[in-house]
């Protein structure tokens, strides 16, 4: 019998499992070492996303060759990226990913032809190109990169960042969106309702945004538990019938951090019924989807039972 009466805090609500993963990629880049750190040229996994592309672009572009072995095009592209890359003095980098082996990030990049070759700065995707090119003409492509950078900085002097010795202060983290910031903020005091809102803003201006998507879905699990009695819901869980209770039951797994748990309790809950009340919890579990990061195995696995239970 499912335990619900230890509900998880807020902020475990609205990480699930978002700040583990990227606090797990840095420790890898650390235990790797400084010179690992600082290499021009890093192969990349769905794990390891997060870290290495978007979070180092914060303050140097990152080139992204998403390539394949099956595609002769790759064989040639990758070996003159990772030369004039090498030759920059570490103004950017070369970030590697084998498609075959982490099809999630070209789905969720849109990639439709490999080699393809993406510029992502400050957390965006800025310019790029899908053909074989000559190294000529890489390296006028990223120069002219390079320039759109240096005016970036020019505007946004602020967020330049410092060069320093072995002696000096930390820099400083990424550059993180105002609306994030302003979200956890209002987290902090308790204020749901202008998290949400600033989810929402972040979401108006990029769409798709998976922090605020998951923020929205964590705000979500505790705006509706907020009132519920855990023992209550256990014992109404009893009931089969009682929609109401396998929906709250299974926001309460999630808050605990019983994920697998609160999927299969809703899945079960879509091969039994039909109708209004099938469609009703579907949408509940996709609500819930939204709360953990698009790579995370869990879902991966209550994705394709949903779709088993659905057809």
């Amino acid at each position: 019998m499912a335990d619900f009466s230890r509900p998880g805090s807020l902020h475990g609500a609205i990480d699930l499992g978002a700040r583990k993963q990227a606090l797990e990629a840095q420790a890898k880049r650390e235990a790797a070492g400084p010179q690992a750190a600082s290499a021009s040229v890093v192969d990349v996994t769905e794990a390891t996303f997060t870290g290495d592309v978007i979070e180092r672009s914060m303050t140097v572009p990152v080139i992204l060759d998403l390539w394949s072995p099956r595609a002769p095009g790759s064989a040639q592209l990758s070996p003159v990226l990772e030369k004039v890359v090498a030759g920059m003095g570490g103004r950017a980098v070369l970030a590697k990913v084998n498609v075959d082996a982490s099809p999630q990030i070209a789905q969720a990049l849109r990639v439709q032809a490999v080699p393809t070759v993406l510029a992502i700065f400050q957390g965006q995707a800025v310019t790029g190109f899908q053909q074989v090119l000559p190294e000529a003409e890489i390296q006028r492509w990223l120069d002219e990169l390079m320039g759109a950078v240096e005016q970036f900085y020019e505007a946004n002097p602020d967020v330049r960042p410092q060069l320093q010795d072995d002696a000096a202060e930390p820099a400083p983290g990424p550059v993180l969106d105002p609306d994030l910031v302003a979200a956890e903020e209002a987290i902090d005091k308790g204020d749901l309702d202008a998290a949400v809102a600033a989810y929402e803003r972040l979401l108006a201006r990029v769409p798709g945004n998976e922090d605020a998507k998951m923020g929205l879905a964590g705000v979500g699990l505790i705006q509706r538990t907020m009132a519920a009695d855990p023992a209550e819901i256990q014992r109404r869980t009893q009931d089969p019938a009682d929609l109401e209770a396998q929906l709250l039951a299974a926001d309460l797994e999630m808050l605990n951090g019983a994920v697998d748990e609160a999927f299969a309790r809703l899945v079960g809950v879509v091969k039994r019924t039909s109708g209004d009340e099938r469609d009703a919890v579907r949408k509940h579990l996709l609500g819930l989807f939204d709360a953990l990061p698009a790579d995370d195995p869990s879902l991966v696995k209550a994705r394709r039972a949903l779709a088993n239970a659905l057809f």
